[in-house]
């Protein structure tokens, strides 16, 4: 559904990122741009909104006034909505896709 809206506002590069053995926080990571803070903000709260109908009493959102990265927290699925050039700066993609590396047993943490 969270995909299906950010396609629908226009979304730009919309990363689906896999969390599964990196974090505890969350399932999955979206990653996506707008071409400016206003669409930014409009798909941060156009997907609050969807997110709403479908039962959720409250999704944590951060930096909607600003626009410039806006986090959803919806659940099992965390959402970064970036205009590109502070996408490009904080570049989570490499960060959360990087593989696991090894810890002092040898296993990965």
């Amino acid at each position: 559904m969270i995909q299906a809206s950010l396609e629908d506002d226009k979304a730009l590069d919309v990363v689906v990122i896999d969390l599964e053995g990196k974090s505890e926080i969350a399932d999955r990571m979206l990653v996506a741009s707008g071409q400016s803070s206003r669409q930014v903000a409009a798909m941060a709260q156009h997907i609050v909104e969807k997110l709403k109908a479908k039962g959720f009493e409250t999704v944590p959102v951060e930096g909607l006034p600003q626009g410039d990265w806006v986090l959803l927290d919806a659940g099992d699925t965390i959402v970064h909505l970036f205009r590109p050039e502070v996408r490009a700066f904080y570049n989570l993609e490499k960060m959360w896709t990087a593989p696991l590396a090894p810890d002092a047993t040898g296993s990965k943490s």
